[in-house]
């Protein structure tokens, strides 16, 4: 899709690990990232009396070494004095808390994604769950499938240093000052519990996370810690909370691909993409479906095992919120698979 309602204001990434200061005392800093969605873009802002530093990069020997190169640039003129991540995921907890010893400065988060990011960065767990493996077999996962997921199981602790034992907790609606501005603190959900995203009345700018990106659309996911959570309902909310509060001509510094402005008619994409995947998922579900079955009418690349557990997810999460609103019915066979099939009407 062209997406021509989009602008790209800088149109050009910094070189990996050189960063470029886009606005006076704002420096945009992009790290690789091992996928297929291979870069993170992190943002530093210049205060009065040190750096802030927003998202961090992955926990890997190749990013800790383009952060010695980084700190020995900026520390020259004054230290790093807080370590700011906007959620829990690797690419952007992954050295907050080596950053946060190295520097001796201050974790700040949602209360939310802390708990979450400390609980998976501890767990060094050689086997997966009896219900983590339950969840996925009820999804109707091949046994081939289900040793994938055990022999991958606990990639988490291997991508995150371990967090602080300490945080200062970021809620929505505060205000918090960088670079010398106020910036609004607005809490999204859906993607992560509590996702921290920060806006900037005085530059027009908005600093979104993985909240608000240009052309990709955020995992939305149901986990196995929570096998009956609605979180696409959260985020079609967020999506609403964002469009009421971000100005049709902000800024948007995402944290993966280009800053880009059009945030309303993005906004409005993203939840309409997700209403046309219900409409699918309950059009394919007139005769009963595993979550297997389903993939093709979600998704338009191939699910490999690369991306099946985010593939089971994100159908689950559209499944759920369906069930919620009373169109589908789930019942579980024998063998513990789930399906799901349209609510029975009863004629008037």
């Amino acid at each position: 899709m062209s997406r021509q309602y989009l602008t790209f204001p800088i149109d050009t990434p910094p070189p990996e690990g050189q960063p470029q200061e886009i606005f006076p005392g704002i420096y945009w800093l992009r790290m690789p990232l091992p996928f297929s969605l291979n870069h993170i873009n992190l943002w530093i802002l210049e205060d009065e009396d040190g750096w802030t530093l927003i998202d961090t990069g992955i926990g890997s020997v190749a990013c800790m070494d383009i952060w010695q190169q980084v700190m020995q640039e900026f520390t020259q003129k004054k230290p790093f004095h807080r370590v700011i991540v906007t959620h829990f995921h690797p690419d952007h907890v992954g050295l907050a808390g080596w950053l946060c010893q190295v520097w001796q400065v201050p974790l700040y988060m949602s209360r939310t994604d802390y708990i979450m990011g400390r609980i998976l960065a501890a767990d060094q767990s050689c086997e997966a769950p009896v219900t983590a493996t339950e969840f996925y077999a009820a999804a109707g996962l091949s046994p081939a499938q289900l040793d994938h997921f055990k022999a991958k199981y606990g990639g988490y602790s291997k991508l995150v240093k371990p967090l602080p034992e300490q945080y200062q907790r970021l809620q929505d609606g505060h205000i918090i000052e960088m670079a010398g501005h106020n910036w609004q603190i607005i809490v999204g959900t859906g993607h992560a519990p509590e996702h921290i995203t920060f806006f900037c009345a005085d530059l027009n700018l908005y600093i979104s996370g993985d909240q608000l990106l240009p052309s990709i659309s955020s995992n939305v996911s149901v986990w196995p810690t929570e096998p009956n959570g609605n979180p696409l309902q959260d985020w079609l909310d967020s999506c609403e909370k964002l469009h009421h509060l971000l100005p049709r001509d902000v800024l948007v510094l995402p944290a993966h691909e280009r800053p880009f402005q059009g945030a309303h008619p993005r906004l409005l994409e993203l939840q309409d993409d997700h209403q046309q995947g219900l409409s699918k998922l309950l059009e394919a579900c007139q005769k009963p479906k595993r979550v297997v079955d389903l993939f093709g009418s979600l998704f338009k690349r191939k699910v490999d095992n690369a991306v099946l557990t985010f593939a089971v997810g994100e159908t689950i999460a559209h499944l759920n919120l369906l069930l919620t609103k009373g169109k589908l019915q789930r019942t579980t066979d024998a063998h513990g698979v789930h399906w799901y099939q349209q609510t029975q009407v009863p004629p008037p």
